[in-house]
Formats: C-alpha cells, sequence, structure tokens
C-alpha cells in the first residue's frame, strides 16, 4: 500500500468533478441564492465537454430541466447517447 496516496487523496476523475458540480447547483436553487436557468445552459455545455471525451454526440444531446411541484425540485438530466461509441472521440 502506498500510504502517501492514502493520506494525499486519489485525483478526481471527470464524472466525479462533474457530480460535484451538479450538487452545488441543486444547493445553491434549494437555498434560493440562485436562479437555476442561469446554471443550467453553462452546467449543459460542461456535461457536453465531458461526455465528449469518451464519445462524439450532437449538440442537443445533453438536456437538463428543473421541475419544481409541492416543494421539491427535481433536476433531470438527459443524455442521448449513440447506440456503438464512434471512431475518433478524443
Amino acid at each position: 500500500m502506498d500510504w502517501l496516496k492514502f493520506f494525499r487523496g486519489e485525483p478526481k476523475s471527470t464524472a466525479a468533478i462533474a457530480k460535484d458540480r451538479l450538487k452545488v447547483v441543486v444547493a445553491h436553487q434549494r437555498d434560493g441564492r440562485a436562479n437555476g436557468p442561469v446554471y443550467l445552459p453553462r452546467l449543459r455545455e460542461e456535461l457536453l465537454l465531458v461526455v465528449r471525451k469518451y464519445v462524439q454526440v450532437p449538440d442537443d444531446a445533453v438536456n437538463v430541466q428543473v421541475q419544481r411541484e409541492d416543494g421539491l425540485e427535481v433536476l433531470e438530466m438527459n443524455i442521448t447517447l449513440p447506440d456503438a461509441p464512434t471512431e475518433g472521440a478524443a
């Protein structure tokens, strides 16, 4: 076991970073400190960049929506992926 890695921690993957960003956006919306639509376009673009690291998808592949009802907020994210990975994805 590498003790130095244990105490320093592992670098986060892009998926973990995207998950952390989603948590921040949801927390801001719940506290009323930020208006959801201001952050959603940027969040959508960043998620699209992360997905494109692994597979080529069109611009409209990521759809992010916020639904509010009965005092609850739900952040819904849909990512449309192709059936098979395409060649040339970075």
